[in-house]
């Protein structure tokens, strides 16, 4: 590659890190439990993948502790935040903190549930796919839940929450 190549790449990086911004997201806390520690990180980036089978995928950072966690113990959590539940995020998305100290928890089907989310999904591992500097990380849903709460979204650098249009 040669200079005149990485402007341009550069450039297209930040253009593409703007037009996704302006996508409004869900927010989620991936968790993953080994040995006797909860562990878990925030993540934008997941979606529905199948029905049948139900699986979900989610984008976890090559360089994150988390997805050497969820490699080897085979599954993992995902919980989509309610609308009240901006700290949360923001705490889990830091480096170098606690980030279950004061946050209601429970092990259930072999990864932490947060209290007070939106959704909850159990999953195995089924695979991991190569995604750039992130690895996709597909799992087999074991067990979901919900409560009728407005889940969390992100867009722009601002949480929110989805209005209806009537």
């Amino acid at each position: 590659m040669t200079m005149t190549d990485t402007a341009p790449a550069l450039v297209l990086q930040d253009e593409f890190r703007l037009a996704m911004g302006n996508i409004a997201t869900p927010v989620s806390i991936v968790t993953a439990y080994d040995g006797g520690v909860p562990h878990g990180t925030t993540v934008s980036a997941f979606a529905s993948l199948s029905m049948d089978p139900p699986m979900v995928l989610v984008s976890l950072d090559r360089r994150s502790e988390l997805l050497e966690i969820v490699r080897r113990v085979g599954s993992f959590g995902l919980n989509v935040l309610g609308a009240h539940q901006s700290a949360t995020a923001s705490s889990f998305a830091r480096k170098g903190v606690d980030r279950f100290a004061g946050i209601d928890w429970s092990l259930e089907s072999g990864a932490p549930r947060l209290g007070g989310s939106a959704g909850w999904v159990a999953c195995e591992l089924h695979a991991l796919v190569d995604g750039g500097d992130h690895e996709i990380a597909i799992g087999r849903v074991l067990r979901a839940d919900h409560d009728d709460i407005a889940a969390l979204t992100y867009r722009n650098r601002l949480f929110g929450t989805h209005v209806a249009h009537n």
